[in-house]
């Protein structure tokens, strides 16, 4: 194929995932009820109420005229995106397919298959556990009692979408750890080497993603993160 033709069928890949995203954001966007229903799960504290504590009731504020509907068009592409993710994946890789080598199709397919189901979970961690946990510490967090907390619909989908995009991207270590073995970049022996300052590193990563004062939270996001930095060493070549 000449580089005009791979043109018009790289254009060809692009509309058809386009329009799986603008036909799943629409079906989203008809389901409101039950999309912010979603949404506003973690912060009715009724996913893991034991792990949470007592109950909290935090209300949502919006200032401007137009920023609901905004924010309901804007939450039904993210979800019409996360939905149709498998189809856009399906779809570029076949693009990119004819091009790899045969031993590079082998592990191809399995890397891409892990790397989306290692960001899904990522997200679902952020979604169960660290946002309530940070939505419930921040939105009760006072400097002073004279001064109310007044949480705006905006701020609460704007730290959700961050915190979930952070987390689906830090659960990648294991892929992106092998795929730079495979590279030969790292190796190994150097990530052991460097154990204790990676550790060092994750806890003050866990320690923003989480602005909590007691360990247990800490724990809670530091563990997890650095068994992901174990399983890298694990799958990274000698």
């Amino acid at each position: 194929m000449t580089f005009w033709d791979h043109l018009d069928e790289l254009r060809g890949v692009l509309l058809k995932c386009i329009l799986a995203v603008l036909l799943a954001s629409v079906v989203a966007f008809c389901f409101k009820d039950e999309l912010f229903a979603i949404v506003f799960a973690p912060k009715q504290n009724n996913l893991f109420p034991t792990l949470f504590g007592s109950d909290i009731s935090i209300r949502l504020i919006n200032t401007e005229l137009t920023r609901q509907f905004i924010i309901h068009m804007m939450v039904s592409v993210y979800a019409g995106l996360l939905i149709v993710m498998p189809y856009i994946i399906y779809q570029i890789y076949g693009f990119v397919l004819p091009a790899l080598r045969k031993e590079e199709r082998r592990y191809t397919t399995p890397l891409i298959l892990t790397a989306y189901l290692m960001f899904i979970l990522g997200v679902l961690f952020c979604y169960f556990i660290i946002f309530p946990l940070t939505f419930r510490f921040l939105a009760t967090y006072q400097v002073d009692t004279s001064v109310e907390n007044l949480i705006s619909l905006e701020s609460y989908i704007d730290t959700l979408t961050f915190l979930s995009l952070a987390l689906g991207i830090a659960f990648e270590l294991p892929v992106l750890s092998w795929f730079l073995g495979q590279l030969g970049i790292i190796h190994r022996r150097y990530m052991q080497h460097f154990r204790r300052h990676a550790f060092v590193i994750i806890l003050i990563i866990a320690a923003l993603i989480t602005p909590t004062t007691d360990a247990f939270t800490l724990a809670l996001v530091a563990i997890p993160m650095y068994l992901l930095y174990e399983i890298s060493i694990l799958v990274v070549k000698k």
